[in-house]
């Protein structure tokens, strides 16, 4: 399809062009990844592998931070707290309260990072709710134009 006075207009593909884009798609969809190494050494990747880093390739290009770290390592609560955005002390609240598991080494606190990530994407979530729900309400008072 081709941009025309922000109108899409389709173009016409042969039926021998059509064939073409078929088998190259087929044999996509049959072929697996792999990786090559700088002496010509070829791996083939798992599909999730290949998926995970076509993501990453993508979150990147798009100017995205990101960073790659075990579920299973251990934050300081400092650490934890930069994550999250908050400070030291605030976290230790949410950590005694019991918002968050973690776990003690000697007389320091330690967190997961898939707790801590999961704890993240439920504050996030519930953000964005009350964000919608507040922006529901002023649009029907006519405070917002959502558009």
């Amino acid at each position: 399809m081709l941009r025309k006075d922000k109108a899409l207009v389709p173009l016409a593909i042969s039926e021998t062009d059509q064939k073409q884009v078929l088998a190259l798609y087929q044999q996509i969809q049959r072929s697996r990844a792999k990786l090559v190494g700088p002496d010509g050494k070829t791996q083939s990747l798992p599909v999730s592998l290949y998926e995970f880093l076509v993501k990453l390739i993508a979150d990147l290009c798009e100017g995205q931070s990101v960073a790659i770290v075990q579920n299973d390592a251990q934050l300081t609560t400092a650490e934890g707290a930069r994550v999250l955005g908050v400070s030291r002390q605030f976290l230790i609240k949410l950590l005694e309260r019991g918002d968050m598991p973690h776990h003690m080494v000697g007389t320091h606190r330690r967190i997961y990072v898939r707790d801590l990530l999961s704890y993240k994407a439920k504050r996030d979530s519930k953000r964005r709710q009350v964000l919608d729900e507040l922006t529901s309400a002023e649009a029907e008072d006519g405070l917002y134009d959502p558009h």
